[in-house]
């Protein structure tokens, strides 16, 4: 019989019952001994989804004039609502999904919500009125939450070796970190002949993942294991005395529970969840600040404007390249023997030290080369320095909750998720009046320092991180052995 990752295994019918000690060491469930091309698949459809829900939160961004005009919006407030809802998907959504996945497994979490997304967003573009385009904007958002919730719990089923999986996470972070960018730029130069045809044109990039997402094997353990003995006990095969894994019944006051729990009992999932919920805010709060400095002030069209979003997926890339070769310099320290690498919490965490210098750096250059005498390319270069931070912090952070909550890291992530996605919602509203009251320089300034205080979180953590995970009940040290 061909199994789903294109081996071939012996139907348990053809075979005689096995003994309870055949049946202990069976190890042909185990989602950690799958093909590497199958693991490549999965990682894949991990990209697919996120990139897509990232791309559907910030794609009427520059479409905001057009939709204002064919349903009346006078009110910036109003139009700012059109992110804000969707991101306040990113925090409901992370409270069911992610807890859910590991209740009923990951792979009908992450099929449901993308079909849920496409669905919902290409139902936006036949929106009769705005209050319906708002509705539909919230349950895109709330689809698309759920593989930013469930991806390193995803990734840390079939990938069991620390290096492998910060690759691929990290991976996966810079891949979907450009949606968000490239929204507005689809929507500026598309919204002009309708307003529907941002929401059409996310239908149609979402639409080929589709057969990559349908065909995602189950990677959880619990679910598969209980699945091989329910297979072998149907077949006739001898498995008494081999009891299943006791998954809990689906209880919604539990799944709401556990990420709350998580949140408010341990230190270092409050810290990072606080920490990266600044970067997070902030990078959202560049879809309604850019506007106002580059099409109010410098009066930009909306596809123009939308360009300057170019030096921060530059400064991703770059960031990539930091990690790629940190990580490398790392392994290699490592097999040398070398003190400072024989702690696995040394792999992740030097790399988010430098992303409070790189934000800070970035937004005092936002707010203090906006003159009308600079050119606007100036202004934008900035960029590139925010999006180094933004995504180191991201690749050192989430990476180190994966690693320390390894076991209920989709929880963890779920209220991580939860968190900076409230700040999502609520600093973009702010900013109107932030920019109204303290104008274009200290705007962005006052960020910066708040950036700046931050920053210590990650030296902290180095410290010590270690001591505060073996005290924690769900946490664990994260000086692994050397594989």
């Amino acid at each position: 019989m061909a199994s789903t990752d294109g081996t071939t295994t012996p139907t348990l019918l053809e075979k005689a019952p096995a003994p309870l000690e055949a049946v202990s060491l069976d190890k042909s469930w185990d989602p950690t001994k799958l093909s590497w091309q199958r693991k490549a698949h999965i990682v894949i459809a991990g990209f697919t989804c996120t990139f897509n829900g990232n791309m559907g939160s910030s794609m009427p961004s520059g479409a905001l004039d057009a939709i204002a005009e064919e349903f009346n919006v006078s009110q910036k407030i109003h139009l700012t609502l059109l992110n804000s809802l969707y991101m306040i998907g990113y925090v409901l959504g992370p409270l069911i999904f992610g807890p859910l996945s590991e209740y009923i497994g990951r792979r009908p979490v992450m099929i449901g919500t993308f079909l849920g997304y496409l669905v919902f967003t290409l139902a936006c573009s036949g929106a009769p009125t705005y209050g319906a385009l708002l509705a539909l904007r919230l349950l895109c958002g709330i689809n698309a939450a759920a593989p930013t919730t469930v991806i390193s719990g995803l990734y840390a089923d079939i990938l069991d070796n620390p290096s492998q999986r910060g690759f691929a996470l990290s991976t996966y972070m810079t891949i979907t970190t450009f949606g968000p960018m490239i929204g507005p730029i689809i929507s500026g130069y598309s919204s002009p002949v309708s307003w529907r045809w941002p929401f059409w044109a996310a239908g149609l990039i979402a639409a080929p993942g589709l057969p990559i997402v349908l065909t995602i094997p189950e990677t959880f353990a619990p679910v598969l294991y209980n699945k091989m003995i329910k297979e072998r006990i149907k077949g006739g095969s001898h498995a008494a005395g081999c009891t299943s894994t006791e998954l809990q019944p689906f209880n919604v006051r539990k799944i709401f529970l556990r990420p709350m729990t998580l949140l408010v009992t341990e230190p270092i999932l409050f810290s990072t969840a606080i920490y990266l919920a600044l970067a997070y805010s902030v990078f959202y709060l560049l879809f309604q600040a850019y506007p106002i400095v580059y099409q109010d002030f410098y009066g930009l069209a909306p596809g123009p404007a939308a360009l300057a979003y170019l030096p921060v997926a530059l400064g991703v890339i770059l960031s990539m390249a930091v990690f790629y070769v940190f990580n490398n310099y790392y392994d290699k320290s490592a097999r040398a023997g070398q003190h400072w690498a024989q702690r696995e919490i040394n792999r992740r965490l030097p790399i988010a030290c430098i992303a409070s210098p790189c934000m800070t750096i970035s937004l005092f250059w936002l707010g203090w080369t906006t003159f009308r005498g600079i050119s606007p390319i100036v202004v934008s270069l900035g960029g590139i320095l925010w999006g180094v931070g933004f995504q180191l912090i991201f690749m050192g952070m989430s990476n180190y909750l994966t690693d320390v909550f390894r076991q209920h890291s989709a929880s963890a992530q779920a209220a991580s998720s939860m968190t900076r996605s409230i700040g999502a919602v609520v600093l973009p509203l702010a900013a109107p009046a932030m920019y109204g009251d303290l104008g274009l320089h200290w705007a962005p300034s006052l960020l910066a320092f708040i950036a700046l205080a931050m920053g210590l979180i990650p030296f902290a953590f180095i410290r010590y991180g270690d001591a505060l995970a073996k005290r924690s009940r769900y946490a664990q040290a994260v000086d692994l052995p050397k594989e």
